[in-house]
């Protein structure tokens, strides 16, 4: 997954002041402080695009996004495109202001842009006030170094008055004012903010820089004429530090899923895909391409290669966050997200003849209720069904459907060909006897609950050393590369979640602590699908079953 793009409904980038904005930066913004400082700026596809998506417009020509966050690979320049858009924002006609018939002219200094059929019209911020924060207390901050520097020495400081351009603040002719924070200052003004840049949000772990984020971002929803907004720029954030960038990417996945709602967040990240070799130059190559782009062009890549990949001296998991843009594993992850994701083969469809084994974990309310399969000849995982608690208010006194799980599962059985169903009796005792009952038959393998066969129920409670070491067998056939899957991100976000945990008979997986709100329930059946498939193929049933003629067995219900 190179990319991963939340857009909201409605999104369309030929409703947007962003190719204003690209014209606008091209005109007026130099290279800050490097290699190429004072050159004129020319934007690459890739970042004019994010500019397009950023100032996407409503209908009705109010800004779509009130959070806009682009995640991109170490060393890609985004704190300096940050104070572009810092810039355009204080001095720029950042705002709606009408549709253009055609033939219409912003004109600003002796700069001309006309504008298109249909094309909105842009017009100044009154009192605009852009906030950079900075993480160090002795530090003002990339972005902010770079609106300095072309306030300073580029074009747009050309007609300033002497001394508005300040090393803590930048006053802005006609009111307004570019001002940088850190942790210990920003709390102390607030309310005023246009446009707000959280830069290297993935360095946001500490609790006054957390609280700094949610203060000043809260700031944002107070002057509605302006239409404030805030901007994050990240790289790969280390997964536990439980940073603003990491709970911002959260946000945005669950989103996707449908689990939350949300509509004004754009989120635009991208990275290396997940199976590279790092001991193979011609892939590492091809990768920095992918994660950098158009800008790849620019870069040392043999240099990256060999400082950070080959390096002994490097950990190769950092270099992969830095440089791959990509999720490590936090501390006592059970597997990664480049080992999970390089197994996704969404390709592979399971027929309803295929035989099947399937596993059920099921919860009341605060856990997932899940329902995984796996495909006997194959060992492939099929997210079947999850039920989950829904975040924010909706979630409040929720209970899982039982009725609505009742008839995934009875579909499941009663459609596919399933030849092996456990279900953890825990809060769905009833049920599981039910299925049992109802579908024992068509099974050619039994659970078992204490020192009793049933034909579903599996007590995960009894039977620790039989999961453990399901959880060690599986963790090694994704080390080994294989085990596929159907890329469900449900399922790859519990699997994500597991954390390993020793007991005496090995390492099974558990949540980061009993309160956590990150389920893990698709992956405890993951684990379990792919335990009763190894299960079946041992037995004397699928020998016999093997051996004869290929019918379903059972009966076959239609789906509803």
């Amino acid at each position: 997954m190179p990319r991963e793009l939340l857009h909201a409904p409605g999104h369309d980038r030929e409703r947007s002041l962003g190719l204003l904005c690209w014209a606008w930066v091209e005109k007026w913004c130099v290279h800050g402080p490097g290699d190429v400082q004072g050159d004129p700026v020319e934007l690459d596809g890739e970042f004019g695009g994010f500019l397009v998506d950023a100032y996407a417009l409503r209908p009705e020509g109010r800004r779509l996004y009130d959070s806009a966050v682009i995640s991109r690979g170490k060393g890609r320049s985004k704190s300096e495109l940050a104070g572009f858009i810092g810039l355009f924002e204080a001095f720029g006609p950042c705002r709606f202001a009408g549709w253009a018939e055609g033939g219409e002219v912003f004109e600003w200094n002796g700069w001309r842009y006309e504008y298109e059929p249909g094309e909105p019209m842009g017009r100044f911020v009154t009192y605009p006030f852009v906030r950079c924060l900075a993480t160090e207390e002795e530090q003002s901050g990339n972005t902010y170094d770079n609106i300095h520097f072309n306030l300073t020495e580029g074009p747009l400081g050309e007609d300033l008055p002497s001394g508005a351009a300040g090393i803590t603040r930048t006053f802005i002719p006609g009111g307004g004012e570019i001002r940088p924070s850190t942790a210990s200052s920003s709390a102390k003004d607030g309310g005023k903010e246009t446009c707000t840049i959280f830069d290297e949000t993935h360095l946001y772990i500490t609790p006054e820089l957390r609280r700094m984020y949610t203060t000043v971002d809260r700031n944002c929803r107070k002057r509605k004429d302006a239409q404030p907004w805030a901007l994050q720029t990240t790289t790969m954030y280390q997964p536990g530090d439980n940073s603003v960038a990491e709970k911002t990417h959260e946000r945005a996945k669950l989103i996707a899923e449908g689990k939350t709602r949300g509509t004004r967040l754009l989120f635009d990240h991208r990275e290396a895909p997940a199976e590279v070799d790092l001991s193979d130059g011609e892939q590492l190559t091809a990768a920095l391409r992918e994660v950098y782009g158009p800008f790849a062009d620019v870069l040392d890549l043999d240099g990256i290669i060999e400082n950070e990949f080959w390096n002994i001296e490097k950990d190769p998991e950092d270099s992969r966050r830095y440089f791959f843009n990509q999720p490590t594993a936090a501390r006592d992850a059970w597997t990664t997200k480049p080992l999970w994701a390089a197994g996704a083969r969404p390709d592979i469809v399971v027929a309803d003849s295929d035989p099947m084994v399937m596993f059920f974990d099921g919860s009341k309310s605060d856990d997932a209720t899940g329902l995984v399969g796996c495909d006997v000849e194959t060992g492939h995982l099929v997210t079947l069904g999850c039920w989950e608690k829904p975040l924010g208010p909706q979630g409040k006194d929720w209970l899982v459907n039982r009725a609505d799980v009742d008839r995934v599962v009875r579909q499941a059985l009663g459609a596919r060909n399933v030849l092996a169903f456990f279900g953890d009796l825990a809060e769905f005792e009833s049920y599981i006897d039910a299925w049992g009952e109802e579908f024992g038959e068509q099974l050619l393998i039994q659970a078992t609950v204490g020192r009793y066969a049933h034909p579903v129920a599996w007590d995960m409670r009894a039977r620790v050393k039989e999961f453990t070491e399901a959880c060690e067998r599986m963790e090694i056939d994704i080390r080994e590369r294989d085990v596929t899957h159907d890329g469900d991100s449900r399922l790859q976000r519990h699997i994500l979640n597991a954390r390993r945990r020793p007991n005496k008979f090995g390492v099974s997986i558990s949540k980061e602590g009993r309160e956590s709100p990150r389920k893990i329930d698709l992956a405890v059946c993951a684990i379990g699908a792919r335990m009763v498939r190894r299960q079946l193929l041992a037995s004397p049933a699928w020998t016999k079953y093997k051996a004869g003629p290929k019918k379903r067995p059972g009966r076959v219900v239609a789906w509803g």
